[in-house]
């Protein structure tokens, strides 16, 4: 079994959201050890069940600095790390600040020779039933051409192992011509295609999400941006459709002949739905979950994090930067 090693302290609902996630993954079949405050995350367990934990009193909190990581080598995100550098877990899972994690990953982690900086990668469903992976969703608001190169690859890496034969990368823009977009993106688009990838050029965000493409790569500036939009854009739709629903007794009748169709939709478009991202570029797999993750949402993190490490995403991310693609 892969044992996957859980910041318990790092969400807007730890531990106790963390813990219900967590006892759900071991039910499922999962290997967890929780990182942090034993006095808090133990009486959270249902009676008669144990999840390892390893202690550590510090805690990098949501409002705080993600520098002062650096000085704070017990928080329970650089252990969480630590753990996974040393061996004693084969994946990291932590829902606290993003900027937090990225920094415990970096600096006890490091990150693979070829990728100057690691980048958030997420999953996007696609109209087709595919889904595109956006990278950077968050990590480097500003980037060279370059970076958004080598971005590409370690997207390519993981659409690869996760059964893409031959993904095709598209480059963010406001329009598909080959002059459109910023001076960043068009700098961009020749150094794609100097790599061994399947270059599709310019691509707009309605056009990745019909399919034209299973990497997107921006800046994580605007990644971010798309990102938050449409999971708002999510949320409002199944508010507007719930409360067209409940207008009227036949409304909820062919809610309640159609709840299979919407339990799928949910899945398919939910936050919550896919545990999280993954900071793609260090030596080790890291999944960033959700700041307000939920049991669910912790416990499909902790269930991508296990995927990623049987599908040797490590492996297949230095083996892509070795060959230079």
């Amino acid at each position: 079994m892969t044992r996957i090693a859980v910041d318990a302290m790092g969400g807007d609902d730890a531990p106790t959201a963390i813990v219900a996630g967590a006892v759900q993954a071991v039910r499922a079949g999962h290997d967890v050890v929780l990182v942090g405050d034993e006095a808090r995350i133990r009486p959270l367990f249902p009676r008669r069940f144990e999840i390892p934990i390893v202690h550590t009193d510090d805690a990098i909190g949501m409002g705080d600095s993600p520098s002062s990581v650096r000085r704070r080598e017990a928080c329970s995100v650089r252990c969480v790390m630590q753990l996974v550098r040393d061996g004693e877990a084969r994946a990291a899972v932590s829902c606290g600040s993003t900027g937090a994690t990225l920094v415990a990953a970096v600096l006890d982690l490091g990150t693979l020779e070829g990728a100057e900086r690691p980048a958030i990668a997420t999953v996007m469903p696609r109209r087709d039933g595919g889904r595109v992976i956006l990278l950077d969703a968050g990590a480097n608001v500003d980037c060279r051409p370059e970076l958004l190169a080598c971005f590409a690859v370690l997207g390519v890496a993981y659409a690869e192992v996760s059964g893409v034969q031959r993904p095709r990368v598209g480059l963010l823009s406001n329009g598909t011509e080959e002059g459109k977009g910023n001076m960043q993106v068009r700098a961009t688009l020749p150094l794609l295609r100097s790599h061994d990838l399947d270059v599709v050029g310019n691509v707009e965000p309605t056009g990745a999400m019909e399919g034209e493409c299973d990497v997107l790569v921006c800046d994580g500036f605007v990644g971010n941006i798309l990102l938050k939009a449409a999971e708002g854009a999510v949320t409002t739709v199944v508010s507007l459709l719930r409360e067209e629903i409940r207008r009227r007794p036949s409304g909820v009748l062919g809610a309640f002949l159609l709840r299979g169709a919407f339990k799928r939709f949910r899945r398919r478009v939910e936050w919550d739905a896919h545990g999280g991202a993954l900071l793609l570029g260090t030596r080790g797999v890291v999944v960033v979950g959700h700041g307000r993750a939920n049991a669910n949402a912790v416990a499909a993190a902790i269930a991508m994090a296990e995927r990623n490490v049987s599908a040797g995403l490590v492996a297949r991310m230095e083996e892509r930067l070795s060959s230079g693609r």
